[in-house]
């Protein structure tokens, strides 16, 4: 398609170089293509996968870059001409920031997104100071602050408004505090699904074929 400057969209998108984009294609298929009977964009079976696949090779032909460094998909927005992607708020933020014309949006089938976490390992030399150290990540300031840099939404609700840290409720909002329906949060696909016993197929699968889809397989 042409694009409203009247200049085609061929080499001037990019997508995600992570197998989660695989993810991505299914809940476009969800929407699109009821009759593949998809439930949920983690859990795919032979044909469900291959029909993702298929869809991630007709965008291979019109994608110029996979990004996966924040800063250098930046770059491309400002230099190299890149005009559509998925990404994530903290690219949205920092280019608004500094006065380009960007904006966003979820679309319309939904989006893939997951939650980053902090564990600690069952024989931690130290525990004691390791849930010290989790208690001060879980305070509201920092995660105020931290959701302010990133462009997440704080796992501290108050966060967004206690005023204890730099986050405000408008903030929060626009880092999609409102739109977790619209999120399928990422689960990693294993065999036995909902679908039965060996029905799905396995991560190991998606990373290999979304290599080989990135390099034009």
């Amino acid at each position: 398609m042409d694009l409203p400057d009247g200049k085609p969209n061929k080499g001037r998108v990019q997508a995600y170089d992570g197998p989660i984009h695989v993810a991505d294609a299914a809940q476009y298929l969800m929407f699109h293509k009821p009759e593949l009977g998809i439930t949920s964009p983690y859990e795919l079976n032979d044909e469900q996968y291959k029909a993702a696949l298929d869809l991630l090779r007709q965008q291979r032909e019109l994608v110029g870059r996979y990004w996966h460094d924040a800063f250098i998909q930046i770059d491309d927005f400002k230099n190299e001409g890149v005009v559509a992607s998925g990404s994530w708020p903290f690219q949205v933020n920092l280019l608004k920031s500094q006065g380009e014309p960007v904006g966003s949006v979820i679309p319309q089938e939904g989006a893939t997104g997951w939650a980053d976490t902090t564990m600690m390992h069952v024989d931690a030399a130290n525990p004691n100071c390791a849930y010290m150290w989790m208690e001060h990540t879980l305070s509201s300031n920092l995660q105020s602050d931290l959701s302010v840099w990133f462009g997440a939404v704080p796992a501290v609700p108050a966060a967004c408004s206690d005023g204890r840290g730099k986050q405000t409720q408008e903030g929060c909002d626009a880092n999609g505090l409102a739109d977790f329906e619209k999120i399928r949060f990422w689960t990693t696909p294993v065999a036995n699904c909902a679908q039965g016993e060996g029905a799905c197929v396995p991560y190991y699968r998606w990373v290999s074929d979304y290599i080989g889809v990135i390099g034009g397989r």
